[in-house]
């Protein structure tokens, strides 16, 4: 029995709030994307091995999962397709829920996505990755408690998703990942967020409001002038908020750049990915796409050593299926 598992990146558009004064902390919002992905395939064997890019990783997750659940059973996967790693596309979540789901499948584990990501250690602060997963499209989750009762763990610690909603499949991101090294993770990304100041209350009453009249019902309108306007203003907010590690709205000189460029050249809305250094511009259509993509690479991507791509919104989760069958899907 072989199980092959996809999964999407993810573009994080931001956070709402740093100041968790009602009672609630971060909030996210954000976009499973088309490309890169997760491909492995998953199947029984006498010991554990992987094979394929991310395989120690990889290896490290399988391991956890096998210990968790007590299983003494080897198994082997295959790592066929990886997100480049800690550039901003949700490369950790994705791997660890894949890696899950595909034991879960051959060793008959029931358990849901966000049942899986408890396991994994996954979704501690922001839970656009589990809902890439889950069911993909735009997301926003609520963040996740302050103060959690004694009767919440695992999943209930997960912050749970407010909105999904299909995103427009023509719509396009250039995409953009300077290779200036990686954005922070693990303990570098909670000295980071101990470092940041509490974000005034203003801003986050600002974001707030963009998201509730302007972002979100230009989603439902299929608006991407207004969307790609409120995506930028929610960006220079976060952004400034995280000036103080950053050095500046973006995370590095390089995206900065891009990003001014994609401006110019008729992006409706910029920004960065998480910790960067993935930075993308929004346009209406493919068309309008290729077009920018040409003139940074006649531009900026002459002085910038980077990589460029197009992304679309993939509008649905994870897939799992055994080999020569289509039941790709999650249950309920």
């Amino acid at each position: 029995m072989t199980v092959t598992v996809r999964a999407p990146a993810r573009l994080h558009f931001g956070f709402i709030d740093l100041t968790g004064s009602l009672g609630r902390i971060f909030g996210s919002i954000g976009v499973a994307i088309d490309e890169p992905r997760i491909i492995l395939e998953a199947k029984p064997a006498n010991h554990v091995s992987v094979s394929g890019d991310e395989s120690g990783r990889a290896e490290a997750l399988t391991r956890r999962f096998l210990r968790y659940h007590n299983l003494r059973e080897g198994v082997h996967i295959s790592i066929k397709e990886v997100i480049p790693v800690h550039v901003g596309l949700g490369s950790g979540t994705q791997l660890a829920l894949s890696v899950a789901a595909a034991l879960a499948r051959i060793f008959s584990i029931k358990a849901g996505v966000r049942e899986l990501a408890a396991v994994m250690g996954r979704g501690g602060r922001s839970g656009i990755g589990v809902g890439a997963f889950e069911r993909g499209g735009f997301i926003m989750d609520a963040g996740r408690r302050t103060r959690a009762t004694d009767s919440a763990s695992g999943p209930d610690l997960i912050p749970p998703t407010i909105v999904r909603h299909p995103f427009p499949e023509e719509w396009t991101f250039v995409v953009v990942i300077p290779h200036v090294g990686r954005g922070l993770s693990g303990k570098a990304e909670d000295r980071a967020f101990r470092r940041i100041a509490a974000c005034p209350a203003g801003g986050a009453s600002r974001l707030s409001r963009i998201v509730l009249t302007q972002m979100l019902p230009a989603l439902i309108e299929r608006d991407p002038i207004i969307f790609g306007r409120s995506l930028t203003s929610v960006q220079r907010i976060v952004g400034n908020w995280f000036r103080p590690v950053q050095g500046g709205t973006f995370a590095t000189p390089q995206g900065a750049a891009v990003a001014r460029m994609m401006a110019r050249a008729g992006a409706l809305g910029i920004g960065q990915s998480s910790w960067g250094p993935a930075v993308y511009g929004l346009v209406a259509d493919q068309v309008q796409a290729e077009a920018i993509k040409h003139r940074l690479r006649e531009t900026v991507l002459g002085k910038i050593e980077a990589s460029i791509f197009l992304a679309s919104a993939c509008n649905h989760g994870g897939e799992i299926g055994l080999e020569g069958t289509r039941n790709f899907g999650f249950p309920d």
